[in-house]
């Protein structure tokens, strides 16, 4: 949560610097309003929590009434949730509230129908690094509440050995070797991920072992299927790049565990809403 307040604290910043100057020229300071948050598109209503911490971080003060709550299925005109106290403080964060709540709702909208692509399967659908630069914890967030799940975070809280890792560190054996060296000396818990490109890559991967996941990068589905049976449930398989709506049904009924998308996060549309005066 701390993390989210310094998030909404840059966002006022930004937005606000030395005063909202179009609000202070024209309406008292004591004037008192309400608005209310008008879904103006069809999806996943996304970022309501994060909606009232902006409003309380701009002004305690502030009643907050929501009436849907995330993950809620939206239309044309249905109300999210209303704000009222005074309208400088409701003006101050029409547009933070709008472009945070916009950008979540999108992205939930997005994950919500490539999760009931593979519906029936066992396969989950994972989020990726690829967010916007300071929104990454709101965009997976969001990826939650559209019914996906999330990958690593960061590079903190999961070692992933792509194909840069791999080539630098001489080779798979040796930037597996290297790695479990490395969470060893640490003394900490984390998760290694290595990326393979092709059969024989996921065959020395195996022999030597030493990691949670295989991700199968660019396989064909028809490949995708072959590598599942070779790997036989001994680590989890993750299939990832160029996964489109169209084919992801496909690697998951090939037998995958996950599927990370990059676009959940960074092809997305947002959803389109307002803030009026009631």
């Amino acid at each position: 949560m701390s993390l989210i307040f310094k998030l909404i604290d840059i966002a006022i910043a930004e937005d606000i610097g030395d005063g909202d100057h179009s609000s202070l020229s024209c309406i008292p300071n004591t004037a008192m309003g309400k608005v209310q948050l008008m879904a103006k598109d069809v999806g996943v209503l996304a970022g309501v929590d994060i909606a009232k911490q902006i409003y309380h971080r701009i002004d305690s003060e502030i009643q907050f009434t929501p009436f849907l709550s995330d993950g809620s299925v939206v239309g044309i005109g249905d109300i999210g949730f209303s704000a009222a106290g005074k309208v400088h403080s409701l003006l101050q964060a029409e547009r933070i509230v709008l472009n945070v709540m916009q950008r979540m709702s999108g992205i939930a909208t997005q994950t919500n129908i490539y999760v009931k692509q593979i519906e029936g399967t066992k396969a989950k659908i994972l989020d990726t690094r690829k967010t916007t630069p300071g929104m990454r914890v709101f965009d997976k967030l969001a990826v939650k509440i559209g019914g996906g799940e999330n990958h690593r975070m960061g590079l903190f809280d999961m070692i992933m050995l792509k194909d840069n890792h791999v080539d630098f560190a001489g080779g798979i054996e040796q930037a597996i070797r290297k790695a479990n060296a490395y969470v060893d000396k640490l003394g900490k818990k984390i998760d290694i991920e290595i990326e393979t490109r092709n059969l024989d890559e996921i065959q020395r991967v195996m022999r030597i072992g030493g990691v949670t996941r295989i991700m199968l990068d660019n396989f064909s589905v028809e490949l995708t299927k072959q590598a599942v049976e070779l790997i036989n449930g001994r680590f989890e398989t993750e299939s990832s790049g160029g996964i489109t709506l169209e084919t992801i049904r496909g690697y998951a009924e090939a037998g995958v565990d996950f599927i990370s998308v990059g676009a959940l996060t960074h092809q997305i549309k947002s959803l389109d809403m307002n803030l009026k005066k009631v």
